[in-house]
């Protein structure tokens, strides 16, 4: 890992270097960059893989002002500048799609496409809203708590060993990411109106046991994205498909970049 000053912040990123198309993902919510080192291992070298924490999670700091999605995706812009990337593949897990997907409205251009999973353009429901700043209240109160991190990591991750080790790494983390971060998942806007003008080729993918996500948000993206490839799903997968079953997602992602790096 390694760190560079993006829009004003220091981001910590992995990148495997190499000549091949870039590849730019970005984690989850209370994950982070180490979310896709099965991706890292599988990709290269014939595309060139990069990781990111974005704001609050794992190696980049969240300094406490507030931010919005927009904001991480100046980040991720910053990231491709500093690196000296003109044009890349961008996308991740739920958050990470956030994020892709205002960078791909604000600078089209420097998006060879996007690879989505378990994600959506929709703003926080009331509901989650509720449920999401209870269980940040107790984060924030209680730390890492084994009540709380659990049924946590079973929803993200599903029942799979990893999420044991997730929540290790939680436990053992100088932050959790309850604070600014929390505040802009809480508050994304909605950009369902805006996704058409997002014309660059678009891979949709979600974990067919994903409780974090209903099955419609990717079909929403998949009616109003003009390049998206029907939403595959990812047989026994829960949030994070790319941690648990590598096995269907690296094939599925290494189809999608073989095509674009064909273009």
């Amino acid at each position: 890992m390694a760190k560079l000053n993006s829009n004003g912040r220091m981001i910590e990123y992995s990148d495997t270097g190499g000549d091949g198309l870039p590849v730019i993902l970005a984690h989850g919510y209370f994950l982070d960059g180490e979310m896709f080192s099965e991706q890292a291992r599988a990709l290269p070298p014939q595309f060139r893989v990069i990781t990111w924490d974005a704001r609050g999670h794992g190696g980049t700091a969240d300094d406490g002002e507030p931010f919005t999605y927009w904001d991480s995706a100046r980040d991720l812009l910053g990231l491709m500048d500093a690196l000296g990337i003109d044009r890349a593949v961008c996308g991740g897990v739920s958050q990470g799609g956030f994020i892709s997907l205002r960078a791909a409205l604000l600078a089209p251009q420097r998006m060879a496409g996007l690879v989505l999973f378990d994600t959506e353009a929709q703003a926080c429901s009331p509901d989650d809203q509720q449920g999401y700043r209870q269980l940040f209240s107790a984060l924030a109160a209680a730390g890492p708590a084994d009540e709380l991190v659990i049924p946590l990591a079973r929803q993200i991750i599903g029942d799979h060993p990893a999420a044991a080790w997730w929540i290790g790494k939680w436990r053992a983390a100088k932050q959790l990411p309850v604070g600014a971060p929390a505040e802009c998942l809480i508050t994304r806007d909605d950009i369902v109106a805006r996704l058409a003008e997002i014309t660059c080729p678009v891979l949709l993918a979600r974990g067919s046991m994903d409780s974090s996500l209903p099955a419609s948000r990717l079909d929403t993206l998949h009616e109003h994205l003009p390049a998206a490839t029907p939403v595959h799903s990812i047989d026994g997968a829960w949030h994070s498909p790319p941690i648990t079953h590598p096995e269907a997602v690296n094939p599925l992602l290494l189809g999608f970049l073989s095509g674009l790096a064909l273009r």
